[in-house]
C-alpha cells in the first residue's frame, strides 16, 4: 500500500516531538515525555485522528542510540513501519535552514520522509544477540579510552613530579588498569561466546576472520554495523560508510582539488579497517606485493593503504555473498 501519512519524530533523553505531513503539509505537532506509555497513547491518538493504518504510515527519526528505543521497541511490538536515517545525512539533504527546535526538527524529519518517500528504507531490527554484541562492544570502547586516559595522564606527570609521587600514583594505576584489561578479556570472551553459540553468526564469523588482516574486533563490529549484513549488504555502500572510499573534488577547469575520503564515516570501523591493512602489508601474501609495487612506482602510502582497506571490504562482502571462507592459495591445474 503507498505511504500516505508520515510521521517525523524528534527525539531527546526526555521528551519525544511528532510531527505529522499528509499531502506534503505539515497538520499536526505533539510533544510527549519518552516513556512507552504515552508513546502508546500518542500513536494511537495519532492513527485514529488521520484514520492512519500501520501500512499506509511511516515513522521517521534520527539514529539517536539508546534514547529512541522506548518508541522503536513499541512500534516493532506494533509491526510499524520504520525509517531510521542518519542526523547528518538529514540536514545535509534539507538545504538552507534558519532556526532549531524540537518541534521544528521534527516538522524537517516528517517533510524529509515525504519528500524522499521513493528512496524509503524500512528499518529492520537487530536481533536480540546482536544488541547484546553492540552495548558489550560500546562497554569495551569505555574501558580501552578510561585505560588510555590512566596511561596518557601517568605519562605526562612522570615529567613534572618526583619519582617518589610518581612511585605512589602509579601503585594505584597499575591495579586501576589490571582490573580494566581483565574486564576487556572477560567481555572479549562474551562476544566470542555469544558468536560461537549462534550458527548463522558462527559461520558468517568465521568467513570473516579467513580475510587476512581481519580478527575478531573487527568482525564483531561488521556484524553489528552491517546488522547481519541484512541493512548493509553491498560492499560499495559500506566501504563509502567506512569512510574509505575516495570523492573526486572538481568542478569545470578552475576547481581541481585532490581526490580524498570523506570525514562523514563511522570512525571506529575506519580505524579497524585501517589497523587490519597494516597487518595485511606485514604479512606474505597478495595485499604486500600490491603495497610494494604502487609505492615503488611512486604512489602516496596512505593511498595505497587506503586501497587496501577497500579491497579489505569487497573480499569480505564477496566471501559473505558467496557463504565462502576467503582462499588465500589459488591451486591452477593444467592437463
Amino acid at each position: 500500500m503507498q505511504i500516505k501519512h508520515f510521521i517525523g519524530i524528534d527525539v531527546s533523553k526526555d521528551t519525544l516531538d511528532f510531527s505529522v505531513v499528509v499531502d506534503g503539509k505539515d497538520i499536526q505537532h505533539y510533544c510527549i515525555k519518552n516513556i512507552t506509555k504515552e508513546i502508546k497513547s500518542t500513536v494511537n491518538k495519532i492513527m485514529k485522528a488521520f484514520g492512519a493504518t500501520v501500512d499506509d504510515t511511516i515513522f521517521c527519526m534520527e539514529h539517536t542510540g539508546m534514547y529512541n528505543l522506548p518508541l522503536v521497541k513499541w512500534l516493532q511490538s506494533q509491526q510499524g513501519k520504520m525509517w531510521l536515517e542518519s542526523g547528518v545525512h538529514i540536514r545535509k539533504t534539507l538545504g538552507m535552514v534558519r532556526g532549531k527546535n524540537d518541534k521544528v526538527d521534527s516538522a524537517r524529519i516528517a517533510m524529509y520522509a515525504f519528500t524522499n518517500r521513493h528512496q524509503i528504507r524500512l528499518w529492520k531490527a537487530p536481533r536480540k544477540v546482536i544488541e547484546r554484541i553492540a552495548a558489550l562492544l560500546s562497554q569495551r570502547s569505555r574501558l580501552i579510552k578510561a585505560k588510555k586516559q590512566l596511561n596518557t595522564a601517568n605519562q605526562e606527570q612522570r615529567k613534572f613530579l618526583d619519582k617518589d609521587i610518581m612511585s605512589s600514583l602509579n601503585k594505584y594505576t597499575s591495579k586501576t588498569v589490571i582490573v580494566i584489561d581483565n574486564q576487556i578479556e572477560a567481555i572479549e570472551e562474551e562476544i566470542l561466546g555469544l558468536l560461537k553459540e549462534d550458527e548463522k553468526l558462527n559461520r558468517m564469523y568465521k568467513i570473516i576472520t579467513s580475510v587476512n588482516g581481519i580478527g575478531f574486533v573487527t568482525a564483531s563490529y561488521i556484524l553489528v554495523t552491517t546488522n547481519e549484513f541484512i541493512n548493509i549488504n553491498n560492499p560499495k555502500k559500506y566501504a563509502c560508510y567506512s569512510g574509505v572510499v575516495p570523492f573526486e573534488h572538481s568542478s569545470g577547469s578552475s576547481v581541481r582539488g585532490r581526490t580524498r575520503v570523506s570525514q562523514m564515516a563511522n570512525k571506529n570501523i575506519k580505524t579497524l579497517l585501517h589497523m587490519a591493512a597494516l597487518s595485511t602489508i606485514q604479512m606474505q601474501g597478495d595485499l604486500q606485493e600490491y603495497y610494494n609495487r604502487k609505492v615503488a612506482e611512486g604512489k602516496n602510502k596512505m593511498s595505497v593503504i587506503n586501497a587496501i582497506r577497500n579491497k579489505l571490504v569487497l573480499r569480505i562482502f564477496a566471501c559473505i555473498n558467496q557463504d565462502r571462507e576467503y582462499e588465500k592459495i589459488y591451486c591452477y591445474k593444467f592437463g
